[in-house]
């Protein structure tokens, strides 16, 4: 009875493992024309794609150099800065915490930061939404007067929480950098810990994504991707200390830790099913419009069909991220030039992906 049973799942299995070989091979000259478009000349700056059906990559490949300087090919476990996906790790953190009562999303800001103006009316949910009104601090002409030095998470949002408010909390969606630093801040608060410190014992450390981790210009990293900026001529990145993008955009990873990332999402790894419907609900204004964002992504659609998604762009880096959660479908694209943003160039892939599954 038992080898009866077993011998029509290893079947199965193996018809899966053929399925995803010969989809693969018939999408491999498809993408790979998407990408070489645009990633055309070996001896610049390239990126790195990973494409995944149902949590299993079927494409991974890396192209350009990883260092032009020292003519380094790119490889696909190349570690990047990936910018503003950053935000979807502070999201998911601030549910952990919440799910652990140590905060809920529907708290005044003040309750953490009492100092903060106007903090009784805005909501960590206002913050995760980007619908606070504080002004973003990236947008500040007197930013560079801290760009290159390192701040503490108080100092930080003590620079920028005396601006005038851009709109009362709710009115409108304005993407805003201010309002993840905010929620890095409360995550130190509330767990008397460092942000870094507790992305990467309790999101890293825990789903095994060993090489990501919170950013450094001065450590060691392997397999480090170098950075660069082309205004006319390709040039090293700009050097800013990465205090500064903090909880809104100071992560860096591999696409392949962030496949896991995306795999731990699905299975409720890190929360549970009810907060992860906060993470993805369509949220509304005061005046009932929706916006499209949820707690860390944008919730969008290719062609009708719901995506998930977030990009990111830091001083030498671009990233991009799409998942369809209704085909089980992975994309995401890493750039070490941010002359070349891989968000399109992702989406088209998602596009393609989702067109073959469906015939």
């Amino acid at each position: 009875m038992k080898s009866k049973s077993i011998k029509p799942f290893f079947k199965l299995l193996l018809a899966l493992l053929v399925f995803q070989a010969s989809y693969a091979q018939t999408l491999e000259p498809k993408i790979d024309s998407i990408l070489t478009s645009v990633f055309k000349v070996s001896n610049e700056p390239g990126a790195v794609f990973l494409v995944a059906k149902d949590g299993k990559p079927i494409y991974r490949k890396a192209f350009g150099k990883s260092n032009i300087e020292l003519d380094v090919n790119m490889i696909p476990t190349n570690v990047f800065q990936i910018g503003s996906m950053t935000k979807q790790f502070t999201a998911v953190a601030i549910m952990m915490l919440e799910e652990q009562g140590k905060l809920n999303v529907n708290d005044a800001i003040s309750n953490y930061i009492p100092d903060f103006p106007n903090g009784d009316n805005i909501t960590i949910h206002h913050l995760l939404t980007h619908t606070s009104g504080i002004k973003d601090f990236t947008k500040m002409k007197t930013i560079m007067t801290i760009a290159k030095k390192d701040q503490t998470p108080k100092e930080l949002v003590d620079f920028f929480k005396d601006e005038p408010v851009d709109f009362i909390p709710g009115e409108k969606f304005d993407y805003n950098n201010s309002g993840y630093v905010v929620l890095g801040y409360i995550i130190e608060i509330v767990t008397n810990d460092t942000y870094e410190n507790f992305v990467e014992q309790n999101i890293f450390e825990k789903l095994g994504m060993n090489n990501s981790r919170y950013a450094s210009d001065r450590e060691i990293v392997k397999h480090r991707a170098y950075g660069y900026h082309n205004r006319g001529a390709f040039t090293n990145k700009m050097q800013v200390s990465l205090s500064i993008p903090y909880a809104s955009g100071s992560l860096m990873s591999t696409v392949d830790d962030m496949l896991k990332w995306q795999e731990a999402i699905n299975i409720n790894s890190l929360i549970t099913e009810m907060s992860k419907k906060k993470v993805y609900t369509d949220y509304t204004l005061n005046n009932g419009e929706h916006i499209n964002y949820g707690y860390g992504w944008h919730l969008k659609d290719i062609d009708g069909t719901p995506i998930r998604e977030h990009g990111g762009s830091i001083f030498g880096f671009k990233s991009m991220g799409v998942y369809v959660p209704s085909l089980d479908i992975y994309v995401v694209g890493f750039s070490n030039c941010d002359c070349n943003s891989p968000t399109k160039i992702t989406r088209d892939i998602a596009a393609l992906i989702m067109n073959n599954f469906n015939k």
